[in-house]
């Protein structure tokens, strides 16, 4: 009978590591991601460049989905949005497009980790919600705050049927750019996208 190989083994008993040793592994994970995409990233380069041997490695997370889910709900990646508030909605939109603007290389960097795992996401459920609550959910409520706050300031109308997809146009045009262009969304593009699509669509003067 052939010996089942690490990928097809029962799963074995979690072994001590220091939450160094693991963030390193996640590191790594996160490196690779953006280095080669998901189909390529395999618990071997994993391995090789922590200087870890598979074992380890599958003693801890079992699968390639399990260390990827892992490492992305370890993510804690600088929020270019976080303090967000002008006293207008127009004016944190602004300010959302400098952020993004001045944060390029960290938001470059979001937009690849979401590139290199969005198709393998689609086709798994908890690979999905770690990608969403690493590098989406918060910049979408952050931005969901923002129009509420305009709507109670009466900037805009509550009944406004744009006000619901605001943060998708701006996370899509933050995401998107660089896929269609080659290039990633910096303060210019967004400030542009916003007069021209967003506010408009809100009734604000661009």
């Amino acid at each position: 009978m052939a010996t089942q190989g690490p990928e097809t083994a029962a799963p074995q008993r979690r072994s001590k590591i220091s939450p160094e040793r693991e963030q390193e592994f996640y590191q790594a994970v996160l490196d690779l991601l953006q280095e080669g995409g998901y189909e390529a990233l395999t618990i071997e380069a994993v391995a090789a460049r922590t200087r870890a041997s598979r074992s380890t490695l599958y003693r801890q997370w079992c699968s390639k989905p399990q260390l990827v889910v892992a490492a992305l709900r370890s993510c804690k990646r600088p929020f270019a949005l976080e303090g967000i508030d002008t006293g207008s909605l127009a004016g944190d939109l602004r300010a959302v497009a400098a952020a993004v603007g001045e944060a390029g290389e960290v938001c470059g960097g979001d937009t690849a980790l979401v590139y290199a795992v969005g198709h393998a996401a689609l086709q798994d459920p908890d690979l999905l919600q770690a990608l969403r609550a690493a590098l989406i959910e918060h910049e979408v409520k952050t931005i969901q705050a923002m129009v509420r706050r305009g709507v109670e300031r009466g900037e805009v109308a509550a009944d406004n049927p744009a006000v619901e997809f605001v943060p998708t146009q701006l996370i899509g045009a933050m995401r998107v750019r660089h896929l269609l262009e080659g290039r990633f969304a910096d303060r210019d593009y967004l400030t542009r996208f916003l007069e021209a699509s967003v506010f408009p669509a809100l009734g604000l003067a661009p």
